[in-house]
């Protein structure tokens, strides 16, 4: 996947400014958070599993390597075989060469981030193979040659009007002639191109949500039952997986699932969860007969005990974008690469590079929102924060910037100067504004004035306030 994060400031104000996006953006923005909080007011010991869950990950990221060893023992003991990859390239080669040995004309996927993180469906078509996405947001976006705009619903910035262009655009060569406009007719006309993909596919590729090192088991959870079909109808089945998807037993995997539908899309549990353990058996109905798992590390291994370890306890399940004001503005593309959002801000620029990422940790505003929405008490305004000091550290923000913090923090380290220099600010900009309270324009605050006035502040300052209610 090509990488514009460098491009966010511009990819920003495009998406503010596209009411297509902004219209759909607004439709699906209250769905998620609505429905995530009445199933969890539902649920009292909703918190006690929050904790557990996050026991679970640590420990188990204290002992990754003891688990993915017994993961891989008990993979190759039920028939299938376990691929390691440091990097992209290498899991690119490891699946194509896969494909060329099975010699494959047709790839089915079911939804994998890590997918999109190796840049993997370039590859395959470059070597000559269909692929298809099964996911339907997944494949809508496929249809318009664009990447994932989130990392649970794919296609949440499209309209249904542009849905139904693209299916009318692309169907055709199916002798699907008409132009469809309802929900329920556009996902039938899917799935009638679907099925015929799933019968002609020679190797199905998933993600997975968890690994399971006591069984050498992999689950996914879909709402379509798109999975299913691609781990259980071509002769080959590979998982893509990145290393911290692993936990010890099928019973802490339980109790993480019970986290991860209710913080995603507000439902007690997915419509599917697929729990998956080796190739076909004597006796089954359906199955692959090889099964292959690709382990990637992408940069993971480092994250282990440094200032951003808590990230690797992230379960992708979106909630921290679902109530981030930043992503419901403008969206994922913004982003530039395959995560958005605050847990994109914080991971983007650990995998392509803070110099390349670093105006994402900048772009939050830090009102903490995703941090008490994330069902594994992921920090993230703390990992955020460690971004920008790094930044600051490395004197990759501009002169400017910099100059700027450093008069900011000299300021602020010395309480009497900085009462002085606000209270003469307020002054300042009260006189400014007059009698209609606000500034239309303002040095150094030209990208707040060039859309909006700025406001003056009025009344007490809060230091004030404080000291009045706190006379003691």
């Amino acid at each position: 996947m090509q990488i514009h994060s460098h491009e966010f400031k511009e990819r920003a104000v495009t998406a503010l400014h596209n009411s297509d996006l902004q219209r759909a953006l607004a439709k699906a923005k209250g769905g998620f958070v609505d429905k995530r909080r009445a199933v969890i007011d539902i649920l009292p010991e909703f918190q006690a599993l929050r904790n557990r869950a996050r026991e679970i990950k640590e420990h188990t990221l204290a002992n990754l390597d003891f688990y993915l060893e017994q993961f891989e023992q008990q993979v190759q003991q039920q028939g299938g075989q376990v691929h390691w990859a440091e990097n992209p390239q290498q899991a690119r080669d490891i699946i194509l060469k896969l494909c060329r040995e099975a010699n494959a004309r047709s790839v089915t996927k079911g939804k994998s981030m890590i997918s999109e993180e190796i840049a993997l469906n370039e590859a395959l078509e470059a070597d000559g193979i269909e692929v298809v996405e099964t996911d339907l947001g997944e494949y809508i976006i496929q249809l318009a040659k664009e990447p994932p705009s989130h990392i649970i619903a794919p296609a949440v910035h499209k309209t249904r009007e542009q849905i139904s262009d693209l299916f009318h655009e692309h169907h055709q060569k199916y002798g699907l002639t008409q132009r469809l406009t309802e929900v329920p007719d556009l996902v039938n006309e899917a799935r009638q191109i679907l099925r015929e993909k799933y019968l002609q596919a020679d190797v199905g590729i998933t993600g997975a949500n968890f690994l399971i090192a006591e069984t050498g088991s992999t689950v996914i959870v879909t709402n379509e039952g798109n999975g299913d079909l691609t781990n259980c109808l071509p002769k080959v089945h590979i998982v893509t997986a990145s290393l911290e998807k692993v936990v010890p037993t099928l019973e802490d995997a339980s109790t993480i699932l019970r986290l991860l539908g209710r913080s995603a899309t507000g439902q007690e549990m997915t419509s599917y969860t697929t729990f998956t353990t080796g190739n076909k058996r004597d006796g089954d109905v359906s199955g692959p007969e090889q099964f292959h798992v690709v382990l990637v590390d992408n940069g993971r291994s480092k994250m282990l005990g440094n200032q951003f370890h808590d990230m690797l306890r992230c379960i992708r399940c979106g909630a921290c974008m679902n109530h981030c004001p930043v992503y419901g503005s403008i969206g994922g593309h913004a982003y530039g690469w395959v995560y958005p959002g605050p847990m994109g801000s914080v991971l983007t620029p650990l995998m392509i590079g803070l110099d390349v990422a670093g105006d994402l940790p900048n772009a939050c505003t830090m009102n903490g929102r995703c941090e008490s929405v994330c069902p594994m008490s992921i920090p993230l305004s703390h990992l955020l924060r460690q971004h920008r000091i790094q930044q600051f550290e490395r004197q990759l923000p501009d002169l400017r910037t910099r100059l700027g913090l450093r008069v900011w923090s000299f300021v602020a380290q010395r309480p009497r100067l900085y009462r002085f220099a606000t209270g003469m600010a307020g002054r300042v900009l009260r006189l400014l504004g007059g009698r209609r309270g606000r500034v239309r324009s303002l040095p150094l605050t030209g990208s707040w004035t060039a859309s909006r006035d700025f406001p003056t502040p009025q009344g007490e300052s809060f230091i004030q306030q404080w000291q009045r209610s706190n006379p003691s």
